[in-house]
């Protein structure tokens, strides 16, 4: 992608840390794009970076502010226009994972023009994906699923790829959503794709390869979430994957937004998950869970794991606490 860095990471208004999850895995993934950021009264996350204004961003060599909230809608809110605009007057660039697209916005739109600045959405198809085939594809794919949004899809992929790497494997992350896209430089916004070319996209996404090639899919949304469920299921079918691993964040009152939604078991998921995996690809098997343990303490980390690798009898870890190695493990017995 042509978005010019180092980042200015736009937190707004975010009600909480998890909003600014885009911000969050640019930070972690790419820390040499994330010189620092800018958040609104009211914001209640924090990156841990130093809070700049634009124009000690400018000073620093900040090109572009980058939205790093990822609300419900994904809407551009008018609380943070005036910011949005100044940024485009300072002479930054904008980028954007949101629904709500940069461009759609008049203002937004009159005001990048007047001043010569690129507004990016990385939220748009830029490709005319076919529609889904279900043929068989050389090489290897594995796909994390969760029991809900949010819960480490995207960091387990990741930081399988990297050790993947570091051992002289043959492994890519492929991303599917804005962040992954923001911190790769590339991929398919799958929630964006019209529904009949989502499973094609992710077969576009992952073609053909060499034999002991692993391509990491980056999960979407949950298979027990009503909102989000269709972009899970687009990615299982179009995905094939020969490798399951289950997401699960252990501290959730409930579903992501849906307060009347309990977490299902990771043994639903684990039992779902397989069952429509196997429609694409009867080979399939759930090998390792990946457990999201941030709300808890190391102690309470280590007794969680443990619990749930007897119960599953699955390796179980937290793939930034302990590292993704016995994922990677699993993945090469195959």
């Amino acid at each position: 992608m042509s978005i010019a860095t180092p980042y200015l990471l736009f937190l707004g208004d975010a009600p909480d840390q998890l909003a600014a999850k885009v911000a969050q895995g640019i930070r972690d993934w790419r820390p040499e794009f994330a010189l620092g950021q800018i958040r609104l009264e009211g914001c209640r996350a924090d990156l841990g970076l130093p809070d700049m204004s634009l124009a000690e961003a400018k000073a620093a060599g900040a090109k572009t502010v980058v939205i790093g909230v990822a609300n419900r809608g994904g809407v551009i809110s008018q609380a943070w226009k005036k910011v949005l605009v100044q940024a485009l007057e300072e002479g930054f660039d904008l980028a954007s994972g949101l629904h709500n697209l940069l461009r759609d916005e008049e203002d937004l739109a009159a005001v990048a023009r007047a001043t010569g600045r690129t507004l990016h959405d990385v939220r748009v198809p830029s490709v005319k994906y076919p529609i889904a085939n279900g043929v068989k594809r050389s090489g290897k794919r594995m796909l994390a699923i969760g029991t809900d949004c949010s819960v480490g899809k995207m960091y387990t992929a990741i930081a399988m790829e990297r050790v993947m790497r570091e051992r002289g494997l043959n492994a890519d992350f492929r991303a599917t959503g804005q962040t992954g896209i923001l911190i790769t430089g590339d991929g398919v916004p799958l929630d964006a794709v019209i529904a009949d070319f989502m499973a094609g996209s992710i077969e576009w996404l992952t073609p053909d390869n060499d034999p002991n090639h692993w391509d990491l899919i980056e999960g979407q949304g949950s298979l027990f979430h009503v909102s989000y469920s269709g972009v899970t299921l687009a990615l299982i079918h179009g995905g094939q994957p020969d490798a399951l691993i289950l997401c699960h964040e252990p501290t959730r009152p409930h579903m992501r937004g849906l307060p009347d939604y309990p977490l299902p078991t990771l043994e639903a998921l684990r039992d779902l998950g397989l069952q429509l995996a196997r429609v694409a690809n009867p080979a399939c098997r759930v090998v390792g869970i990946s457990i999201n343990t941030a709300a808890m303490t190391q102690p309470e980390a280590e007794a969680y794991c443990a619990e749930v690798e007897a119960r599953m009898g699955l390796p179980t870890v937290d793939p930034v606490r302990h590292g993704p190695g016995r994922l990677v493990d699993a993945l090469a017995a195959l």
